[in-house]
């Protein structure tokens, strides 16, 4: 069903100026200066129809992870769809890039939902859509909600738009995958996005309120959080056991369990994507995965269920102490794969140009250099981050091994696959390595390979 908002006058300011996100035209609002390629950290917010340049890599990853869910069935059978939910979609770019960049036979099992409170964004989304609509039509007929009601959905060419609270907009449908990405925290959307998923269903979380999972703001951090937090090398993965920590638990108390699919710190946020089930069995068994990074004087730390009191000091916690990633879904996440999916062919560059998109060689060569770095890493690290593994720092394996100086990342890994074990490249912008080998192993190669062991 069309919508019929084709003939709405367009919203103040349109249409900027243009930006190109993947596969995807952006429109700009004038006041929000042309992104750098690459950007890092927060950005300045301009005003309600602000795009954060600095989350496209996580906007790309959800478009492999939601193309992979699709194509390889892991979520719903291979017949039937995947109702799809960003519950604060701002101006659109997000589910967008879902309806444009997902290949064309797996669209018309991708039900999307625009939802955002702010109708000048929402108004801002509509409108790129409308004039930059997806290749291929795709149009839904309304279904009835949860609690068997008459649905209101008007799809616009395979897009849903909401403008409503985003607590009541997750809880009114089941979906099968539900996106939150809120300005700070997101635990005021926690539970009902919880509620609002499927039995079985996807749960994609972005948390920007770094300070308080990170530890440096301890009061915020306890108060969020209900967690002690240690601000050393181990922060980041702190702070994205911390999140998945919080949301598991909020899930047990609904008799739901938690699967990491892909959990990493990137940048200035913590992004996790979860397979969410509803089982009270599983969900009875939380506090196997709950437990304290206690940092020790023989190995940088080990994970405890229950501090005791002379660790509480050097521990940081309770947190997520399983595995961070699905090994099945992580390794397909390749630069090969994301150039396949999210870049433009040249004949797309000259139709949007056309359009009057302003893209030169050099913003070519910088926006591949973008996708291939949402996905660095991450394939090769996929079995150590699905099981158990040692996370080090680099920079402070010197002290540990008696040495002057850290070897190359790629020197000590190889070293270390060369005896026997695993070891990979951690996506962060610390040099970190996961390895399957104990401690006092890692250190003798550390004395190996550093330049500065004669």
């Amino acid at each position: 069903m069309a919508g019929d908002n084709q003939g709405q006058s367009p919203p103040s300011g349109w249409p900027g100026h243009l930006w190109l996100e993947g596969r995807t035209i952006v429109h700009l609002l004038d006041e929000q200066t042309r992104p750098t390629h690459m950007p890092r950290g927060p950005a300045k917010r301009t005003g309600p129809g602000f795009l954060n340049p600095a989350m496209a890599p996580a906007r790309t990853r959800s478009v492999l992870l939601v193309n992979d869910a699709l194509q390889h069935d892991w979520l719903v059978r291979a017949d039937q769809s995947i109702r799809i939910l960003d519950a604060l979609c701002a101006t659109g770019v997000r589910i967008r890039r879902w309806r444009n960049e997902v290949p064309g036979p797996l669209q018309q099992r991708l039900r999307i939902t625009a939802n955002d409170l702010d109708q000048f964004a929402l108004d801002w989304a509509k409108a790129s859509h409308q004039k930059h609509p997806p290749s291929q039509s795709v149009n839904h007929e309304p279904e009835d909600d949860r609690y068997g009601s008459n649905s209101d959905q008007v799809f616009d060419n395979g897009l849903d738009f909401r403008n409503k609270d985003a607590r009541i907009a997750m809880i009114e449908s089941g979906f099968q995958w539900i996106d939150l990405d809120p300005f700070g925290s997101p635990v005021q959307f926690l539970d009902a996005a919880l509620q609002g998923l499927s039995r079985t269903g996807v749960l994609e979380i972005t948390a920007t309120d770094t300070a308080a999972l990170t530890g440096s703001s301890a009061s915020s951090q306890a108060r969020r959080y209900g967690a002690k937090g240690i601000v050393d090398v181990y922060a980041h993965d702190d702070a994205v056991r911390l999140l998945l920590g919080t949301v598991a638990t909020s899930a047990a108390r609904l008799d739901k369990s938690i699967t990491p699919l892909l959990a990493l710190f990137d940048g200035h946020h913590v992004r996790i994507s979860c397979l969410v089930q509803t089982s009270r069995e599983k969900a009875s068994k939380i506090n196997n995965s709950i437990g304290w990074r206690v940092r020790e004087s023989d190995v940088p730390y080990r994970f405890v269920q229950h501090p005791t009191p002379e660790q509480v000091e050097r521990a940081s916690g309770p947190m997520w102490t399983g595995a961070l990633w699905e090994k099945g879904v992580a390794e397909r996440m390749t630069e090969q794969k994301v150039l396949e999916l999210c870049m433009p062919s040249e004949e797309e560059l000259e139709r949007m140009r056309a359009q009057g998109l302003e893209w030169s060689d050099e913003d070519i060569e910088y926006s591949t250099r973008e996708l291939r770095r949402s996905v660095r890493y991450i394939a090769d690290a996929a079995d150590l981050m699905s099981r158990e593994h040692l996370l080090l720092n680099l920079d402070s394996l010197p002290r540990w091994a008696g040495v002057g100086g850290a070897p190359k990342v790629e020197k000590l890994i190889t070293s270390l696959i060369d005896s026997g074990h695993c070891a990979a490249r951690v996506p962060d912008l610390e040099p970190l390595i996961a390895t399957d080998a104990p401690f006092d192993v890692v250190l003798s190669h550390v004395r190996k390979t550093s330049p500065s062991t004669k």
